[in-house]
């Protein structure tokens, strides 16, 4: 095979419940493919999904990946280790006398962190989430760097060592994370113990703090240590085996790996950065609509994912990204550097149950997953979920789910869901299952509205993206609830994380920690960038970059005197040396995003103005997908119309008929009228009375709520 003929793109995510393919063509052309995921073996899902794309293609699997020339991942292997505590055993090293940091956390706050608000409701009854890693492994050397950077006490070597044997012998650990106080400032002696830890036991997988977190915060860069360290092995062998398995195939490229924080990293550096997988689906999602939302003139967007197991939603404002100040995974924090993705155990999957005293419903947060998954999947599901809900409501045709692949069992469904929901509420099947659909669409508007209104921004002044293979299904009624502008369900819509996968760029971050007053000599910052820009490039020119391929984005960490939080602020100066002009201007940027984010009035320069940490973003631009802009038609979509179905139309209307579309008999330009449901081969889209609903240039369904 030449390489003149590796023409496409392949872009796999990896979910809780499905498996999502994009294939992007030499001429911007766009197949999908979907499978269910298989855990604990993900990568079979992988090469299900990858094959279900090729079907439409004409190619075989192999035929395919020979063509290949860029494979990009995502996988919630990362997050999934983490929830099932099912990573390494784990030992951490610390300076003596602050062995108990992680397990102590923010003191108080750390009992509920991370819970639900119903969690919290009585914070004496909290408790810690048991630590990744337990007391008996945790030991303590003899050394201390002061918070100049300064070696006050040298490392006790002979300590050391014996701390390290002790750990392996004696508690039989796989890993090791090794966070040192002020290591941050001075790399020394926890290089000197990965060396020891290197030469006594090169099997153990290590995680030094002042690699994968050099930040301030000890609590903080601990944490993201041992999380590292705990999942670090099984994300490095799963990354590695999955690249053996592509390779087996046919493919002969390179695999790149999406991070949290949108940017794509080569698995190779990426299997020895677990805690950067963390989110990076939902990431990649918030990429996408960020993606379509520029090629719309759509600058701010609320970006709304809803899969198999929860219920995610970020904020795109005036076309910029926002980023989590305090990220975590399950209840534990981490410093890494995460695009904003707040969620809730909502989806596809989440299983309906009914106290048996209060006779009270609740949805979620436990799912189904992909196995056993819905009654309806007829895989061994018992219990009811939302997809249920959403075959009862009449949104899906048992025949034609998967693009056919697999019927849905809808005699078992009515039966199970009578029984263990609608009986012991005491209502009808009917009753029952529009009652859960409401519970649903309460439960996501309130998680939309926290993350906007109580934030102070206004819905009304945001379109709606909606993506995941459920999210089509319930937008209509929590857009209209909302009082989104629009709603807008992507073309790609249940495999939108993978297409933010091919629109996403190679991204390696750098950051230097040092804080220094806003009057400092613009030359000091140029010399704490300088080698920070060298780096970044040198990493991109070996990764094959050309110079007019690479970008470089400068930002600063500041706030004001004595806060204990910072805001991230873009440097708009470019990569030349830095002016005394430039540096009002980022203290000017501060401000503005300090009064938008605390409101109107609070910034206060008075206090003296502080930064804190350097970042550079360094970039390697990917091609882009060309989406395909198709001439619109005449507005009548009748050619597209299927059927008529019983279907739930509105909270006023209730149960009623509705029209089925099938979504590839549509084109550009048809407009339809709800109550209506539109069949895609691999999601469904539902439009509920005096809603509107039109296909665009890009083939994406725009709906247009009742005013």
């Amino acid at each position: 095979m030449t390489e003149q003929k590796k023409t496409y793109l392949v872009a796999t995510d990896v979910g809780g419940t499905c498996t999502d393919t994009i294939v992007v063509g030499p001429a911007g052309e766009i197949w999908i493919g979907k499978a269910l995921s298989t855990p604990p073996n993900f990568a079979d899902g992988v090469l299900n999904s990858i094959e279900s794309a090729t079907v439409p293609m004409g190619l075989s699997l192999v035929e395919l990946l020979q063509r290949t020339k860029l494979f990009i991942h995502g996988s919630t292997v990362a997050d999934n280790t983490v929830f099932t505590r099912e990573g390494s055993k784990t030992g951490l090293l610390a300076t003596e006398g602050f062995e108990d940091t992680v397990l102590v956390t923010r003191g108080a706050y750390g009992r509920w962190s991370g819970l639900t608000e119903e969690g919290i409701k009585h914070p004496v009854k909290t408790e810690r989430a048991p630590a990744l890693v337990s007391h008996e492994c945790i030991r303590g050397v003899s050394e201390r760097v002061d918070s100049a950077g300064e070696i006050v006490v040298p490392l006790d070597e002979e300590a050391a060592e014996k701390a390290i044997r002790y750990l392996l012998d004696e508690q039989k650990v796989d890993a090791i994370a090794v966070s040192l106080l002020w290591s941050v400032y001075n790399t020394r002696h926890e290089d000197d113990i990965a060396e020891l830890i290197k030469r006594i036991a090169p099997h153990v997988y290590v995680t030094k703090s002042s690699d994968i977190a050099p930040v301030v915060g000890e609590y903080e860069r601990t944490s993201t240590a041992v999380i590292n360290a705990y999942a670090g092995r099984i994300v490095h062998d799963y990354l590695v085996s999955l690249e053996k398995l592509l390779a087996s195939k046919g493919y002969a490229g390179a695999t790149m790996v999406m991070q949290g924080y949108g940017g794509l990293l080569p698995a190779s550096e990426a299997a020895s950065r677990a805690v950067g997988m963390i989110e990076c689906g939902p990431a990649a999602g918030v990429i996408g609509a960020k993606f379509l939302g520029d090629l719309m003139g759509d600058r701010n967007i609320i970006a709304a994912d809803m899969g198999g197991t929860t219920f995610k939603v970020g904020v795109i404002q005036d076309g910029q990204l926002e980023y989590s100040r305090e990220p975590m995974v399950d209840r534990f924090h981490y410093a890494a550097p995460k695009i904003e993705v707040v969620s809730i155990g909502a989806g596809g999957g989440s299983i309906i149950s009914v106290d048996p005293v209060t006779k009270v419903p609740t949805v979620g947060p436990r799912s189904a997953g992909a196995r056993p998954g819905p009654i309806c999947y007829g895989l061994g599901g018992t219990e009811p979920t939302i997809t249920d809900v959403m075959l009862l409501l009449g949104f899906m045709d048992p025949g034609h789910f998967l693009r056919g692949e697999m019927t849905l069992d809808l005699e078992t469904t009515q039966r199970r869901f009578k029984e263990l929901v609608a009986d012991p509420l005491g209502v009808s099947l009917e009753e029952a299952a529009i009652g859960i659909y409401k519970i649903a669409s309460a439960q996501i508007t309130d998680l939309v509205r926290q993350i906007t209104v109580e934030r102070g921004l206004d819905p009304r002044d945001f379109v709606l993206h909606a993506f995941g293979g459920t999210c089509g299904m319930l937008a209509a009624a929590f857009g209209q609830e909302l009082g989104a502008k629009h709603l807008v369900i992507p073309y790609t819509a249940s495999v939108n994380c993978a297409f933010g996968l091919v629109a996403a760029d190679v991204v390696h971050e750098y950051l230097v920690t040092k804080s220094l007053p806003v009057d400092v000599a613009p030359a000091e910052i140029d010399a704490l960038y300088a080698p920070l820009i060298e780096k970044g490039i040198a990493q991109l020119r070996a990764e094959g970059f050309s110079e007019d391929r690479i970008r470089l984005e400068r930002s600063v960490d500041l706030r004001y005197r004595r806060q204990v939080h910072e805001i991230t602020t873009p440097m708009k100066a470019g990569s030349d040396a830095l002016r005394t002009e430039d540096l009002g201007q980022l203290v000017d940027d501060f401000e503005a995003l300090y009064e938008r984010k605390y409101g109107k009035g609070s910034a206060y320069r008075e206090a003296g103005i502080e930064m804190t940490m350097f970042r550079l973003t360094a970039r390697g631009l990917l091609d882009s997908p060309t989406l395909p802009d198709l001439p619109e038609v005449d507005a009548d979509a009748s050619a597209a119309r299927i059927g008529v179905r019983n279907m739930y139309a509105d909270e006023k209307t209730g149960m009623s008929q509705g029209t089925i579309y099938d979504f590839t008999r549509l084109k550009p330009g048809n407009t339809l009228q709800g109550p209506a449901v539109i069949h895609t081969p691999i999601t469904t889209i539902v439009v509920q009375s005096g809603q509107s609903a039109r296909m665009d240039r890009l083939q994406n369904i725009i709906v247009t709520f009742e005013q």
